[in-house]
């Protein structure tokens, strides 16, 4: 199944409008939850093909966001593929838990719209 619709869940504006900004214009369906309370609510109400997630947020933090959905007995988002976002450096098991329940992990300082698109196609082509 082909990445069609992205929820962004970052609280930073200037971030999270690049990164809608670009995605539209690469034809992806997108929504943008500025806190992690009403990131995890859409998560949950809506089928999405891939979840943008931030790790510092306000209300909620991506890491309870990401146990909500997958760490659980049950996978709430099976079909959903979730891309972590953070500015800060985790330690090796606070990442290592991240990465266990995401397909992957990126440092925003690092991601250009350009090289997001990259991912995101990159990660497609691994679920078609």
């Amino acid at each position: 199944m082909a990445i069609k619709t992205i929820l962004i869940i970052e609280d930073d504006r200037f971030i999270g409008e690049m990164y809608v900004r670009s995605l539209k214009k690469a034809d992806y369906d997108v929504d943008w939850m500025i806190d992690g309370n009403d990131g995890l609510i859409a998560a949950r109400n809506k089928a999405y093909d891939l979840i943008l997630l931030d790790v510092m947020l306000p209300e909620r933090r991506g890491t309870d966001i990401l146990k909500a959905l997958r760490g659980g007995d049950e996978d709430l988002i099976p079909q959903t593929k979730v891309l972590i976002l953070t500015n800060f450096e985790q330690d090796d098991d606070t990442r290592a838990g991240m990465e266990q329940h995401a397909n992957g992990y990126l440092i925003k300082a690092e991601i250009t719209p350009s090289k997001l698109l990259g991912v995101i196609a990159q990660l497609d082509a691994t679920t078609n």
